[in-house]
């Protein structure tokens, strides 16, 4: 074992490079499998994003089947296939049990510590890391990392020191939520190793739009329950549509529905070099012709009285003055006096208001990010690089990106797993 002269030990087997979802599951499969690990964190805590996911009580996965998971993860989610054929949402589940992480399931399949509390979740895979003598650095930067004609060689810190390693992972995020530490360091390292970064974009973001009635904040803060939200390509056809909550903000648009379309947006902007057009369905479940038989019937039932109380509670109070100034109908107009004509373009608009947005928040402002290590240099089974002996890759770094709702800790989880497991396999090798 090489040490310096202070005894410090400056060789490992198996070097960890981040300290988020992906890094510390793979630092705990590599210390499992008997390798001396070093996990380096840039940040002054470990597991970070797992703290912050799930709204602070830490989505640890999902338990759909593994082909609805896959379909959730439209970012390359295929590639894990293979993966899932050694570890999968299963085997993340029993895992945080066999920790003592009691779990349980709330609605889409989504698993949460019974407790609530996302610490509890960091906690168990700090414990771990102790229970294997894996040695942590943390408020650590790595600078380079070194490669010779074998593969890789070592790390450099950014204070001057340097670590051998056999085998290297390289866990260190995306672009997108900064303050988790996630900067964008490993794509420079992943590159001087013969990878290709794919085109890194924005997923699972709110978006902007340019409509005057975002201008004047008309709907700012209004939040719609169940919608359908679509978004369409330029003949009017649904590129991708969500049943979900959204809300409407200062600058766009945001929530559960919109996330999930957000990446499409992204590249059918890239397509259309402009706007593109959403369609917003408040009654995802009738059709037109019987939304507009329902408005007549309300209306029936007291015709004297304003459109406005005839509809009370037909739809948000909100949404419901601003359609039908949208229909021309005025608010105090008595519900018997309106035309047909009217109260049709009045239910096509519940159920296929159009906008336009022109693009989303920034990458920083993103939940995950879109692109990465390309993963046809990937061996899918193994996380490792198809270019350099001894360096493998797990969680956002790969161009791998799914919605919100456990699908991004999943492959996080599942990818660092094969890459610990892996490297610390590989470290073996060339003892």
């Amino acid at each position: 074992m090489k040490k310096n002269i202070v005894g410090e030990i400056m060789k490992y087997d198996v070097i960890v490079i981040g300290g988020g979802p992906s890094g510390l599951m793979a630092a705990i499969a590599a210390g499992e499998k008997g390798a001396k690990v070093l996990l380096i964190e840039k940040g002054d805590k470990l597991g970070r994003k797992l703290a912050i996911s799930g709204g602070g009580r830490c989505n640890v996965t999902n338990n759909l089947p593994i082909d609805e998971i896959i379909k959730h993860i439209p970012g390359n989610g295929r590639f894990l296939y293979s993966a899932f054929s050694v570890f999968n949402n299963q085997d993340i589940i029993q895992f945080f049990e066999r920790l003592g992480v009691k779990l349980k399931e709330e609605d889409h399949g989504r698993m949460f510590p019974a407790s609530n509390q996302s610490a509890d979740v960091v906690n168990a895979m700090i414990r771990q890391l102790d229970n294997y003598q894996v040695k942590v650095m943390q408020s650590t930067t790595v600078q380079d990392v070194i490669y010779n004609e074998h593969g890789v060689s070592s790390i450099l810190l950014k204070d001057g020191r340097s670590y051998d390693a056999n085998a290297l992972i390289i866990a260190v995020g995306g672009k997108s939520v900064p303050k988790t530490g996630s900067t964008g360091d490993g794509y420079a390292w992943a590159e001087k190793a013969g990878h290709t970064i794919t085109e890194l974009y924005p997923t699972e973001v709110p978006l902007t739009s340019n409509e005057l009635f975002i201008k004047a904040k008309t709907l700012q803060g209004l939040s719609l329950r169940d919608v359908e939200l679509s978004v369409l390509n330029p003949k009017g056809k649904a590129i991708i549509t969500h049943k979900m909550d959204m809300l409407f903000t200062h600058f766009g648009i945001s929530g559960p529905a919109v996330l999930r379309c957000s990446q499409f947006v992204v590249k059918a902007m890239k397509k259309t070099k402009g706007d593109v057009t959403m369609k917003l369905d408040v009654f995802p479940d009738c059709n037109q012709e019987e939304l507009f038989q329902l408005v007549v019937k309300k209306i029936k039932e007291d015709n004297k009285k304003a459109i406005k109380n005839i509809l009370k509670g037909f739809i948000i109070e909100r949404y419901l003055l601003f359609l039908l100034e949208k229909a021309d109908i005025d608010e105090n107009e008595q519900g018997g006096t309106i035309s047909h004509e009217k109260l049709r373009q009045f239910a096509s608009l519940c159920k296929g208001f159009l906008f336009t947005v022109n693009g989303t928040l920034s990458l920083e402002k993103a939940f995950v990010t879109g692109g990465g290590v390309s993963v046809k240099e990937i061996h899918p089974k193994e996380m490792s690089s198809k270019f350099m002996n001894g360096l493998f890759f797990c969680g956002e770094i790969l161009d791998i990106h799914g919605y919100t709702g456990g699908y991004n800790i999943t492959s996080a989880l599942v990818t660092g797993r094969l890459a610990g497991v892996n490297a610390a396999a590989y470290s073996q090798t060339i003892k």
